[in-house]
C-alpha cells in the first residue's frame, strides 16, 4: 500500500466509523435521504470516500439506494441487530471449537499472537484515540480470520459472508462515538481481554472454554455499550453497536 492509498484507507476507515454511529444513534434517521456532497461537507472530507462507504454500508444492510440518486437510511430495529450478532457468534463459537479441537499451527498461532501484542501496546496506556482505533480495527479483523481459518471449516466463512450484509453483523462494522473515547478505551479494552482468554482456551485446547468465550465475545460489547448509554429512567438505549 503506497502512502496515498494508506491515508485514503484511514479516511475511508473514519468515514465508515461516523456515518455507522450517525446511523446507529438515529442522527441519520430512517427514511432519512443521503446525498454524496452535503455528506462530505458535514464530514469534512472529499467525495470518494463519501462514495465508497455508501457502498460498503449498502452491502451491510445500513442503506439502500434511493429513487434516482443518492441514498436512503433502512430502519433497523434492536432485534434485527442482535439476531444478526447471535448468529455471528453461533459461527465464530463454532470456529473457535474446531480450532481448539484441532489444534493450532505455528503459523496461526503466531498471527493471533502477534495480534494480541498489539493489542496490548495500544491498550496498556490507558487511553487511546481515534487513530488507534482504526490500528484495533484492523488487527481485530486478522484474529477473527485467524481463528476461522484455523477451523478449517470453509462453510462457517461462507455462512459468516452471508450474514455480514445484515446490519452491524460483520466484525469489520466498527461504530466508534470519538465525543467519549474514554468510554470507547473501556469497550474496546474490555473486546481485547476476551481476545487474551480465547486465545489461552484455543492454545490449551478447550473447545467448550473457546466455543463460550467467542459466542460471549459477539455479545458483550453490544451489551457493555447499552449499559454505558443509560439514560435517566436507567433504561439503556443502542448508540455504540459493534465490534466484536
Amino acid at each position: 500500500m503506497t502512502g496515498g492509498e494508506g491515508v485514503m484507507y484511514k479516511s475511508g476507515q473514519r468515514v465508515l466509523a461516523a456515518l455507522r454511529q450517525m446511523i446507529a444513534s438515529g442522527e441519520l434517521a430512517a427514511g432519512e435521504r443521503i446525498a454524496e456532497i452535503p455528506t462530505a461537507e458535514r464530514l469534512q472530507v472529499s467525495r470518494t470516500p463519501i462514495r465508497i462507504a455508501f457502498r460498503t454500508l449498502e452491502q451491510e444492510g445500513l442503506l439502500c439506494k434511493a429513487p434516482g440518486r443518492g441514498y436512503t437510511v433502512r430502519a433497523v430495529t434492536d432485534d434485527d441487530i442482535a439476531g444478526a450478532v447471535e448468529v455471528r457468534g453461533v459461527l465464530e463459537g463454532l470456529a473457535a471449537r474446531q480450532a481448539a479441537e484441532r489444534g493450532l499451527s505455528d503459523a496461526i498461532r503466531s498471527r493471533l499472537h502477534a495480534c494480541l501484542v498489539e493489542g496490548d501496546q495500544l491498550f496498556d496506556k490507558g487511553h487511546v484515540v481515534m487513530e488507534e482505533l482504526e490500528i484495533y480495527h484492523d488487527l481485530n479483523k486478522r484474529f477473527h480470520q485467524a481463528i476461522i481459518e484455523a477451523s478449517g471449516n470453509s462453510a462457517i466463512a461462507v455462512a459468516l459472508s452471508r450474514n455480514d450484509h445484515l446490519p452491524f453483523a460483520s466484525v469489520s462494522s466498527l461504530a466508534v462515538d470519538g465525543n467519549d473515547m474514554a468510554r470507547e478505551y473501556r469497550r474496546f479494552s474490555f473486546a481485547h481481554m476476551q481476545h487474551h482468554a480465547v486465545y489461552d482456551a484455543l492454545i490449551n485446547g478447550q473447545g467448550a472454554r473457546a466455543e463460550g468465550i467467542m459466542r460471549e465475545h459477539a455479545n458483550a460489547t453490544l451489551r457493555y455499550a447499552r449499559a454505558m448509554q443509560g439514560d435517566e429512567t436507567g433504561e439503556a438505549t443502542m448508540t455504540i453497536l459493534r465490534d466484536g
